[in-house]
């Protein structure tokens, strides 16, 4: 085990809690959330869903973990950015790529697990494609909420677009369901600031 390699890709992957979310931050979101911030909840999400919908867990885990990981390179690139999608497909798998050659133990592709992602190749891929969409559409509520003078519903309207899962249709028309009835309820469990 070489510790110095895994303490630099500690080090790197450390960076996504720096990368604020770029649809966010061209909405002026005062203090954006960060790309780790949007792992973190897909992650749990997939956690959950996963076992209720008894599939890979560990797989759907890797490649929540690892989803985003190519914008420690890249950035965090939208439709906005006026990036075509297999520009930004191919800078993101050069930037994977860059980072698995840090990987102390091969044995671990980061390569494949992101492009099974990328390409949607097995059950979990497709899952997490909407677990994201489903995440992504739960701030935009959550940042609706606490910033009404911003208009998000472009935010929603894409994940109405790209959600097809029926599971995660369901937690959804729950979500606009809130939405559209200007309800939100809290947590039973106060939030340290």
């Amino acid at each position: 085990m070489d510790n110095n390699k895994l303490l630099k890709l500690f080090i790197e992957a450390g960076q996504l809690k720096r990368i604020k979310r770029t649809g966010w931050a061209m909405k002026n979101i005062p203090c954006p959330e960060s790309v780790a911030d949007h792992s973190f909840r897909t992650s749990f999400i997939a956690l959950i869903l996963g076992a209720m919908l008894e599939l890979d867990v560990e797989k759907l885990l890797k490649m929540s973990l690892l989803h985003d990981l190519p914008e420690i390179i890249t950035g965090d690139i939208t439709p906005h950015c006026g990036i075509p999608v297999t520009e930004k497909y191919e800078k993101e798998k050069n930037a994977i790529k860059k980072i698995n050659d840090i990987f102390p133990d091969n044995n671990l592709s980061i390569v494949d697990i992101w492009e099974e992602y990328e390409n949607r190749n097995s059950p979990e891929a497709r899952l997490l494609k909407n677990i994201d969409k489903l995440e992504m559409a739960i701030q935009a509520f959550e940042y609706q909420k606490q910033y009404p003078e911003i208009d998000l519903e472009e935010f929603i309207n894409n994940a109405k677009m790209n959600i097809n899962d029926p599971a995660i249709l369901s937690i959804f028309k729950a979500l606009t369901r809130q939405i559209t009835e200007q309800r939100f309820s809290s947590p039973d469990f106060e939030c340290c600031q």
